[in-house]
């Protein structure tokens, strides 16, 4: 008993260990076509979901291509109506940090939506032409930022509820649901929000060059309206209308890689028994915090056919 107890020790201190150097959040490459050990590989990084945070998956993704050598091309496959403006451009930060340090190429491959800030990651391809690959249902564009307030002091009004809140300044209530926004302070929240608005359409002339010369066409285009494969082509906002099998072939062409001797990998997080309860137990005083977050003044890139508040609940209760 003593030994198995010693035993268990020590495969704890080492997982432990192991655990403190492990740069990769335990995620597990999947063989998906080609020669299974061939020298070089193209890897698909995936997008998916709300994008809530930066550090997750997504990040221990890129870790992974970074550290493997023999990875000579990447196919970002992207099936997101976008999220936070903050955890969108850390993405695309940290990818386009991705290809430059290591040089490789990056191929984009929409699935059945990149919206807003599933678009402004896909921008990580930078001046690459033919890069960006739609499949002939994909929805996409939806250029825009916003930030949801709801103003439900009628509904106080009838209740005879009133908001007793007292703070250090009017302004620490911009975002208050119990009132309406005062003019001044929507044009302070106008200012914020028109910040982060130049910057995605900044972010969108460093991987459409063709926007840096007609910066005009792209005001017209950055209205929140969303595009079919279609007709984002046409605008310019695609390359291509294909699956991803014709972006993993465009990656091969790019790094001048010969099919028959390149394996194609992608990346999986196993499921682990310590998460099961933790997934399992619907915590009321999570929900609870989430609720209170959405009175932050957080500013969005996303799609979203459900109400702004609703979507932001679901994205806050998702990143838990």
């Amino acid at each position: 008993m003593g030994f198995v107890m010693c035993a268990i020790f020590v495969i704890v201190q080492f997982a432990a260990i192991a655990g403190y150097f492990d740069t990769t959040g335990g995620i597990t490459e999947k063989h998906q076509s080609g020669p299974k050990f061939a020298a070089s590989k193209v890897a698909i990084i995936s997008v998916t979901g709300m994008i809530a945070d930066g550090e997750g998956f997504v990040k221990h993704q890129i870790d992974q291509v970074r550290q493997d050598k023999s990875v000579k091309a990447v196919v970002l496959r992207i099936n997101s109506p976008g999220g936070t403006v903050t955890a969108s451009d850390y993405m695309f930060h940290h990818l386009t940090r991705l290809r430059k340090e290591r040089g490789l190429p990056i191929v984009v491959s929409m699935g059945s939506i990149a919206a807003s800030g599933g678009y402004y990651v896909a921008m990580a391809v930078g001046d690459q032409e033919k890069a960006i690959y739609a499949e002939p249902t994909t929805t996409t564009g939806s250029i825009g930022v916003i930030i949801p307030h709801y103003d439900l002091s009628g509904l106080l009004k009838r209740f005879d509820v009133k908001d007793d809140s007292i703070a250090s300044n009017p302004r620490k209530q911009m975002l208050a649901m119990t009132r309406p926004i005062p003019e001044d302070h929507r044009k302070l929240i106008e200012e914020y929000l028109n910040e982060a608005f130049t910057r995605f359409k900044d972010i969108v002339k460093q991987g459409r060059p063709k926007f840096r010369k007609d910066p005009v066409a792209l005001d017209k285009l950055a209205t929140g309206e969303v595009f079919s494969a279609t007709k984002a082509k046409a605008n310019g906002l695609v390359d291509e209308i294909g699956f991803v099998e014709e972006a993993i072939n465009r990656a091969l062409e790019l790094a001048g890689l010969d099919e028959a001797n390149t394996s194609v990998i992608r990346y999986q997080r196993p499921a682990s028994l310590f998460e099961i309860p933790v997934l399992a137990r619907a915590s009321s005083r999570s929900e609870v915090s989430a609720l209170l977050e959405l009175s932050a003044p957080r500013a969005y890139y996303v799609a979203s056919t459900l109400p702004p508040l609703m979507a932001s609940y679901s994205m806050l209760l998702k990143d838990r």
